[in-house]
């Protein structure tokens, strides 16, 4: 089935032909839906700390940054900012020549406000010898569209979303990546330094560090910290293979395989080489301009404080069934730790003599741990906070998306739709064990979660499979607790438009 050229081709790629083999069978088989127990809520695998523990969970996590652990915010940014301007693209290709879609006509009304106004003004006044207002009232709206999509222009169709200018101020407009910076330097350093970690895609790194270069002496002088920049690409071994839809190797006009980048799972392998105590991460689009940052900051420092507390607790408890000092009392003790505080249950755990009970109770508490900031639910697409089934039968918090959710099965679908909170992304990460070593973050991959499809190349249709998500399957078998933050930590950039939200303003 597979030619020495393909060999060929699938070696360069650091890809195994048993991953082949591998994958063409998850497209024959496809993914088993979970089993879930309920949506997550708050008194139900969501906590929603008081004022008073929210300054107690904040103090920790200064005490635990004083202590000169290293600290990284690990930002994904190889996403192309060319979904951002689906409906400006069908502009341009549209058979009228004026705003006519409501979403048209809002981007032009107000398109003094977008932080790019000014270097758009520019461009045109380059390229058409008008600016963005007289080209407007000649009725050329056109232009302005090309103008900002464009090579010629700004090229903001192919551009990653990091580098679009999002927010304005006085000294000049901020891209996303300068704003994480920023956030890297209010909650995230320590030893004053701050680690910033960009995953971005290979056409974008050498723009990504220019830029970077450009401003980083400003904000290190701004905030009085050394910054550590670092970059990294999602590996070409993490690709996969598609398929026709007959589930046969799908091959290019001149016969070879064609792969796909293996979606946002696949930058475990890059969280996994990061060298690091504390790991925060967030998407490169949900930032907001410095006046509103101030619950970013707190909201963050509190779920690290919920997690250093936590993994605290985690390292005791294994510290003391390494030592054998325990009696049944105590691995009771352990055992409501587990099931309360860290919201993992075996329902049939009172069957376990303590001998296995000992086992079964090291293995829990030492994996990697995440917290993660929720948000009430308003309608967002992506995924939502569950109690669900592992495939030991124990019972824990997850991150689903709506693919892994049986559609067919009312039940499930009532907790989907109805479900109180969203996931935004908004993590943080503890990656080393309790004698300081760190996890092999691949071996608590769930690879049952994975996902297809339906994609064309050239106009033939194709089968496309992704590997467990990052903060979904990838992280599975991760101790994973729940923590509400406030609406305010969560904005979004989807479209061109978002950025006229009175937050990015």
């Amino acid at each position: 089935m597979l030619s020495q050229e393909d060999l060929r081709q699938i070696a360069s790629k650091g890809i195994s032909e048993e991953q082949i083999a591998v994958q063409l069978e998850e497209f024959k088989t496809g993914f088993p839906f979970l089993k879930l127990e309920a949506a997550a809520a708050v008194g139900q695998g969501i906590e929603a700390p008081s004022d008073e523990e929210r300054e107690a969970f904040i103090k920790a996590w200064n005490e635990y940054k004083a202590e000169g652990r290293k600290i990284v915010k690990f930002v994904p940014a190889s996403g192309a900012a060319s979904r951002m301007f689906k409906d400006m693209f069908s502009f341009l290709s549209a058979d009228y020549d004026v705003p006519t879609t409501p979403f048209e006509k809002k981007y032009f009304d107000n398109i003094h406000k977008f932080a790019f106004f000014g270097a758009l003004d520019e461009k045109c006044r380059e390229n058409c010898g008008k600016g963005v207002d007289e080209l407007m009232a000649d009725g050329q709206y056109k232009p302005v569209v090309a103008n900002m999509l464009e090579a010629s222009g700004l090229n903001y169709g192919q551009l990653p979303k990091g580098m679009l200018l999002f927010h304005n101020y006085e000294e000049g407009p901020r891209t996303p990546m300068e704003e994480h910076l920023v956030e890297g330097a209010l909650y995230a350093a320590s030893n004053g330094e701050a680690n910033v970690h960009f995953t971005v895609s290979h056409e974008h790194i050498e723009f990504f560090e220019k830029k970077v270069e450009e401003k980083v002496d400003g904000y290190a002088g701004k905030y009085g910290i050394k910054y550590n920049i670092s970059f990294s690409e999602q590996k070409p071994s993490t690709d996969t293979v598609a398929a026709n839809p007959d589930n046969t190797l799908f091959r290019t006009e001149d016969g070879k395989l064609l792969f796909r980048p293996g979606g946002h799972g696949a930058l475990i392998e890059n969280l996994n080489e990061i060298d690091a105590d504390v790991i925060f991460i967030k998407n490169i689009d949900n930032v907001v301009p410095d006046r509103l940052k101030a619950d970013t900051v707190t909201y963050k420092q509190l779920i690290a404080g919920v997690l250093v507390t936590l993994q605290k607790k985690a390292f005791e408890y294994l510290n003391v069934l390494d030592s054998g000092k325990y009696d049944h009392e105590k691995l009771e003790e352990i055992i409501r730790f587990v099931q309360r505080d860290l919201c993992c249950r075996k329902p049939d755990i009172k069957l376990l003599e303590d001998a296995d009970l000992v086992i079964y109770l090291r293995k829990k508490l030492n994996r990697p741990m995440r917290v993660c900031g929720v948000v009430k639910n308003v309608g967002e697409p992506g995924g939502g906070p569950f109690l669900t089934y592992n495939q030991d039968g124990t019972v824990s918090l997850q991150i689903l998306e709506s693919s892994q959710i049986d559609k067919s099965n009312a039940e499930y679908q009532k907790m989907f739709t109805e479900g109180t909170h969203f996931n935004p992304v908004d993590l943080v990460c503890a990656v080393k064990d309790y004698k300081g070593q760190p996890f092999c973050l691949p071996d608590f991959v769930d690879k049952s979660t994975g996902f297809i499809s339906s994609k064309s190349k050239n106009g033939k249709e194709l089968k496309a499979l992704e590997l467990p998500g990052l903060w979904n399957g990838a992280m599975s078998d991760w101790n994973t607790v729940f923590v509400e933050v406030p609406l305010s930590t969560f904005n979004p950039v989807k479209t061109v438009n978002d950025l006229l939200r009175e937050q990015h303003q």
